[in-house]
């Protein structure tokens, strides 16, 4: 099958609606094994360092390999890429359920993230693939983007509710049948493509790519949850020095991974650009939510999990108005806009007390997420159609890679803003009676301090609790005017980086990647695809 150029018609929104499965399922993987913790540690017994790399592993590998997957997708066909993926999921999804070891859970989920960094570039990639017109392709994106956000939400709760009823393996068994179906429909339903541009595949790039982005990541979220330590202060220069190695091998390599030519098109740098900092809004505060809703008011996680679906609305609601509004209003705006929405829910979380009603932070949290999700949306169409269709895959990885690394740099940032707020408002300020190692504990984290008031006498246990969430609030309120600042210069942003581009999508693929790159972009026609 070849892909096709016009308006899409019902085989390709089948198409998309099969391609949406694995993408939820790929973001319900990332949060479904959060409450499974605990039952893991008690059936397999996982060192500390063991517990850490089980939950950690996934993300690393996903973030490690997305542009190498990309470009191999880009070469290869990105519907075979996407069914080898596919198989290497459901074959690592079964490793893990039935694990018996810690090493052999840590080994699955490393497969999984392999074969996860397959499906995000080759799901976007195809998009791009089947539908050439520009208002239908914002609508599957749009979808995409929707799904993106519902996996995430819903991963917590479908977890929480797989362990109410069976082992803790089965939270990894819900991707089995998805992939399964993508197996036996994908040749039916789903183009093949591959770039005409065949030249060798670049291993030294991909080693490179690897050893930068693994080093960044786990330096940054080991640094944002457990502090300071020599290992991960040295893994970030150590993940910027291979960085910088990287680009230059694609500055020389005769077949680069990455084509650095796409950074002079002001479209996709802005998008990528837009992308990073709305991850970082967003996630960075989703880990303030949680603790919030579970350690503040007290909430099970799984009553927390399933509040935490409210801000969803506002999330649907701003992906469908910001589809609809995307042929009649200027891309500057509309983004400048979400992150203005954003920087309202940031400015509402400064509000958020110990003792405020539950709605004012499901509302500020709608608020935020409906701001930077709505941009995200719109981005991802400006990634796609800006880069030309025989790099789609290879840019969508570009895009998903400054995703992760936005959402890490979020958790460490303001995180790591509130915990020092958290930190410097308990010294000093513990209840006459708690000193030694149960002040330590509970000056670390509000966590700390609920295990400790647990232990302690009615009224000095309430007493520190009461203290302990004061100041947490106070580190609540410090990260959110962080958030609130990052919000407002990402609106500049993406308004002075956009504000070339018209309102009105272009009505083919070629006028497309020349309004977006203007004047630095060059003659990009889209290569016919290869025939399968």
């Amino acid at each position: 099958m070849t892909a096709t150029t016009g308006r899409a018609g019902r085989r390709e929104w089948i198409g998309l609606a099969v391609l949406l499965l694995p993408t939820l399922v790929l973001t319900m993987d990332m949060g479904v094994l959060f409450f499974a913790v605990p039952y893991i540690s008690t059936t397999l017994a996982p060192s500390g360092t063991q517990q850490l790399w089980i939950m950690d592993m996934y993300s690393f590998l996903l973030a490690g390999l997305l542009i190498t997957m990309g470009s191999l997708g880009d070469r290869i066909g990105r519907r075979r890429l996407l069914m080898i993926g596919a198989a290497g999921f459901i074959g690592a999804s079964v490793l893990a359920a039935y694990a018996d070891g810690a090493g052999q859970l840590i080994a699955a989920r490393a497969v999984l993230g392999a074969a996860g960094a397959t499906v995000m570039p080759s799901t976007l990639a195809l998009i791009r693939n089947m539908f050439h017109d520009p208002k239908q392709r914002q609508i599957a994106l749009g979808a995409w983007g929707g799904v993106l956000t519902t996996g995430a939400t819903l991963g917590p709760v479908v977890g929480g509710f797989l362990l109410a009823h069976f082992w803790w393996g089965s939270v990894f068994l819900v991707a089995v049948p998805v992939m399964a179906l993508l197996l036996v429909v994908a040749p039916f339903l789903l183009p093949e493509y591959r770039s005409p541009r065949q030249g060798g595949f670049d291993l030294l790039g991909a080693g490179l790519s690897l050893a930068s982005i693994l080093p960044l990541v786990y330096g940054v979220k080991t640094l944002a949850v457990d502090g300071w330590s020599p290992l991960a202060g040295a893994a970030v220069p150590v993940g910027l020095a291979f960085a910088a190695l990287f680009v230059l091998r694609q500055r020389t390599a005769a077949a680069p991974l990455l084509d650095l030519s796409l950074f002079r098109i002001r479209a996709f740098t802005g998008a990528i650009s837009v992308n990073m900092v709305a991850m970082f809004a967003m996630m960075g505060f989703t880990l303030f939510t949680s603790q919030y809703l579970q350690l503040v008011k007290g909430m099970s996680p799984l009553t927390a999990s399933l509040w935490s679906l409210v801000p969803s609305v506002g999330v649907g609601a701003a992906v469908g108005l910001g589809a609809a509004l995307a042929g009649k209003v200027r891309p500057a705006v509309l983004m400048a806009g979400g992150f203005l929405i954003g920087a309202a829910g940031f400015a509402m979380m400064t509000q958020v007390g110990a003792d405020s009603p539950l709605a004012l932070i499901l509302s500020a949290a709608g608020v935020l997420a409906a701001g930077t999700v709505g941009t995200m949306t719109l981005t991802a169409e400006m990634v796609v159609s800006a880069a030309p269709i025989e790099r789609a895959g290879t840019a969508s990885a570009t895009s998903e890679t400054a995703v992760e690394l936005g959402s890490s740099l979020g958790i460490a940032l303001l995180g790591a803003a509130g915990a020092a707020v958290y930190r410097s408002r308990l010294d000093g300020a513990l209840p006459a009676g708690i000193d030694g190692e149960a002040a330590r504990t509970a000056q670390d984290t509000l966590g700390g301090a609920v295990t400790v008031a647990a232990q302690l006498p009615g009224r000095l246990g309430t007493e520190l609790l009461d203290t302990a969430r004061a100041a947490f609030t106070d580190g609540l309120h410090v990260a959110a005017l962080v958030g609130l600042v990052f919000a407002v210069g990402a609106a500049l942003l993406a308004y002075r980086l956009m504000s070339h581009l018209p309102a009105r999508p272009a009505t083919d693929d070629t006028e497309g990647v020349k309004g977006a790159g203007g004047a630095e972009g060059t003659d990009r026609k889209g290569a016919e695809p290869a025939a399968v």
